[in-house]
Order: C-alpha cells, then sequence, then structure tokens
C-alpha cells in the first residue's frame, strides 16, 4: 500500500534569514491613550489588549497635574496689585515733577520781574534827583537875573538898552525845561504868555497877561526884519492864539505846549505870523 503524498510548500529563498522573517504579533497590542481634563484634572489612559480574554476591556490610569488654587489667585491678584500700585506711584512722581519745573519757571520770572522793577525804581530815583539838581539850579539863575534885572530896571526905566535883551534872553533859557501847564504863571510852570510876561517884566516892562493882547503891543516888525529881543506870535495880529521870543540864528524861546514844555525851536518848523517890538 502506497503512503500518501505529503504537499511540499515552497520556502522563499530568503526565510532562513532572520531580519527577513514576518514579525510575529506580540501577545500584547498597542496602548491607547486617551486624554480628558475635567475639573483642572488631566486624565490619561492606557488600554491594553493582551492575549487573554480581557484584552477588549482597556485599562485606566489617571495622573493629576496641579490646578490653579486659591493661593495661587490670591498671589496674581497681589501682583496685579502691586503693578497698580507702581503705576499710579510712577505718575504720582511725574506729577511732582511737574509740579516743582512750573513753579521753578515761575520763580525765575518772578526774580525778573522784581529785578526789573528795582531797576526801573532806580532810575526814577536817579531822574528825580537829577531833575531837582536842575531846578535848584535854575533857581539860583533865576535869582541871579532878577537881581541883575532890578540893578537895570533902577538905573534905567525909561530907555531899555541891549543890555535888557540880553537879560530878557537870559532869563528865558534859564526856563527851558520847566513844563507847560495852561494858566501856570511860573516859578517852574509857564504857559506861552505868562513867560513872556515874566521874561520882560524882568526890564521893567509890563505887558499884557494873553497873547491876543501882546500881539498889539510895542511896534510892528516885517518877519524879514526880526531881531534878538522881538516877540513872534502866530494867529491874526489881535487874536493871535500863540507867543514866543525871537532869541537869533532863526531860533525863537517859548512855553510849546504839555509835551514838549518850554524849548528852543527853529523858526523854519513853525513860521510865525507876525512880530512886534517892545524893546
Amino acid at each position: 500500500m502506497k503512503e500518501p503524498l505529503v504537499p511540499v510548500v515552497p520556502m522563499s529563498h530568503t526565510a532562513h534569514i532572520r531580519s527577513h522573517r514576518k514579525p510575529r504579533r506580540s501577545a500584547t497590542s498597542s496602548i491607547a491613550l486617551r486624554a480628558g481634563v475635567a475639573g483642572g484634572v488631566l486624565s490619561m489612559a492606557a488600554a491594553g489588549a493582551s492575549a487573554s480574554a480581557n484584552a477588549a476591556e482597556p485599562v485606566t490610569q489617571t495622573i493629576e497635574l496641579p490646578t490653579l488654587t486659591a493661593d495661587m489667585s490670591a498671589q496674581v491678584a497681589q501682583s496685579a496689585a502691586a503693578t497698580q500700585q507702581a503705576a499710579a506711584n510712577y505718575e504720582l512722581r511725574a506729577e511732582r515733577d511737574a509740579a516743582a519745573a512750573k513753579a521753578a519757571a515761575e520763580a525765575k520770572k518772578d526774580l525778573a520781574e522784581a529785578k526789573k522793577k528795582a531797576e526801573a525804581k532806580k532810575k526814577a530815583a536817579e531822574a528825580a534827583r537829577k531833575a531837582a539838581a536842575e531846578r535848584a539850579t535854575r533857581s539860583a539863575e533865576r535869582a541871579t537875573l532878577s537881581a541883575s534885572a532890578s540893578a537895570s530896571a533902577s538905573t534905567s526905566v525909561s530907555a531899555p538898552s541891549s543890555g535888557s535883551v540880553a537879560t530878557v534872553i537870559a532869563f528865558l533859557k534859564a526856563q527851558v525845561g520847566d513844563a507847560y501847564v495852561m494858566g501856570a504863571t511860573g516859578p517852574n510852570a509857564w504857559d506861552c504868555s505868562s513867560l513872556v510876561q515874566a521874561a520882560y517884566k524882568q526890564v521893567g516892562v509890563d505887558l499884557p497877561r494873553v497873547s491876543q493882547d501882546q500881539s498889539m503891543a510895542g511896534t510892528d516888525v516885517p518877519l524879514s526884519d526880526v531881531q534878538v529881543g522881538d516877540i513872534l506870535y502866530w494867529g491874526g495880529k489881535g487874536s493871535a492864539y500863540h507867543v514866543g521870543v525871537y532869541i537869533g540864528d532863526g531860533q525863537y524861546l517859548d512855553a510849546a505846549n504839555p509835551s514838549k514844555g518850554v524849548v528852543i525851536q527853529d523858526l523854519s518848523g513853525y513860521p510865525a505870523s507876525g512880530a512886534v517890538r517892545v524893546l
């Protein structure tokens, strides 16, 4: 009786090499990880499939991680409060610095103004002292002129000479710088006609008080023939509104106005309307 034939399965020509063999399936299946977050706890589940009948059910392992506790919340709150306080401190410091800078600027400005006022006060005091000295000098000159005029008048009242003209001019020049005040009659303030009247009174010539009447006194003189000591008037004869005295070299002296006072001026700048001679 023949023996049954055993089928022969061809083997791969690389089967005898270990690295070329097909790997066997491990008895333990791959591990699946499962993660979930619930209430601040991270859970990780590892499921393993074994060769036994329990391989279908996963094995679960829970790992707890740190959660945000009340202490950590307090620390965060404290940090935020500290940051806010630091910002408030910086803001307060900036405000104080700005206030200090402003105060320094104002103090500097006040100091400059105080220096300016002190300088102005010093200049005013110096001007007042100088004016007082000038007034004293003029007063002395007037006293001298008055004495000289009195002597001249006592020796020659009826016929004033050229010396009388010099006395008039000297008196007038001694008043330069005095103030102009309407209606004033000296000794430190004049109007135009009171100054002319006072000047001629020094040599015994009595003139009317106002310019209208003074333009009618003495003898009319053409302006082309005017001489030192002649009275100049502006306006119509008998209705003149201003008077002065010719002092030579195309100039006259008068109590001009409140802004100028008693001054010497050029006749070309303000030509007179007429002239009269009383000496």
